[in-house]
């Protein structure tokens, strides 16, 4: 099988390219090189394009014959997202767009989606299944539920077949790759809490601590890249043997609080790490905890590396080489 991964030289590309060539299969990387770093492509074919460049998209596309796509070129800041909803809507919407008319064209007909838990909003119940309604409450989550939506939209149409996967928390990483430096700020909980372990910053902040949970901060759930990828390949084969479409939740469905998350980085790291309180952000949910039954049923699913510790210590191992390029 040849699969395209846009977005490959990114966090989560690079992850899912390691295991597709572990699999035997063919894998070319399309990427901007906006945030993913060329330093993450190892033996995959390499091209440096932006996937809203339609006519050289399509030339890839002709060159190359893909059996499938793996989607995960996205802006992806909330925060930012706010501020800044053109350059969302623009890159998200228009770039999908960009890669499904291509597929059409070259008759490519799977594609696995990286979504978000993002477009459910403010959670009205928890754990959240997939029956949730879909409500985002900022253009990074609206940009995908419209994604969503496109995709089944070409599904009707045009026999497209996908797999939206609604990621909730991601960390860890593949402790045998070769560490790649980020280009873009670091936002996720757990490498900001670990950069406080390890100097990179001086602090970690709280964001409000007088939330409806038992010690005050919001709780998340968190899940390890190297599952999230046995998820995406799961779905690829779904896909091939002619399975269903569908949108499915990824999470391990148990949350863990802001503190809860300290601690356990202190215990693994074995570092003094400070904390700094703040007010709340504005639009942050208490808890936001996955109900990912679906995943595992259909999908024959089942995360190996659901110890927060064991996140948390691959994540450490990658945040040891990084802070060495300070």
């Amino acid at each position: 099988m040849k699969i395209l991964i846009t977005g490959g030289a990114g966090y989560i590309g690079s992850h899912m390219n390691l295991k597709l060539e572990a699999t035997n299969h063919q894998v070319c990387i399309v990427d901007n090189l906006y945030s993913g770093s060329i330093q993450a492509i190892k033996n995959s074919k390499f091209y440096h394009c932006d996937i809203r460049n339609t006519e050289e998209l399509s030339n890839i596309f002709e060159t190359e014959q893909f059996d499938a796509v793996m989607h995960f070129a996205s802006h992806i800041e909330v925060e930012e997202s706010i501020n800044q909803p053109a350059k969302y809507y623009n890159n998200n919407i228009t770039g999908t767009l960009s890669l499904l008319d291509c597929m059409v064209k070259h008759r490519v007909k799977n594609i696995i989606f990286s979504s978000t838990a993002a477009v459910y909003g403010a959670p009205e119940y928890s754990p959240i299944n997939e029956e949730h309604p879909v409500k985002p409450i900022n253009p990074y989550g609206q940009s995908k539920a419209m994604i969503e939506q496109i995709l089944a939209d070409y599904h009707e149409a045009y026999d497209l077949n996908f797999m939206c996967l609604r990621y909730f928390n991601v960390s860890g990483t593949d402790c045998h790759k070769e560490v790649v430096v980020p280009r873009r700020p670091i936002t996720h909980l757990i490498p900001l809490v670990l950069q406080a372990a390890s100097g990179r910053r001086e602090s970690i902040a709280i964001f409000g601590s007088n939330y409806d949970t038992a010690d005050g901060t919001c709780i998340r759930d968190f899940i390890h890249v190297n599952d999230l990828c046995d998820a995406h390949l799961l779905a690829l084969e779904h896909l091939l043997q002619g399975g269903d479409s569908e949108c499915l939740n990824l999470g391990n469905g148990k949350g863990f609080s802001v503190l809860e998350i300290i601690e356990a980085a202190r215990k693994v790291t074995d570092k003094t790490i400070e904390v700094k309180h703040c007010e709340r952000r504005s639009g942050d949910p208490a808890e936001v905890v996955a109900n990912a039954e679906r995943a595992q049923s259909l999908l024959a699913w089942q995360p190996k590396r659901n110890a927060i510790e064991q996140i948390i210590s691959d994540a450490w191992q990658w945040e040891l080489v990084l802070s060495k390029h300070r």
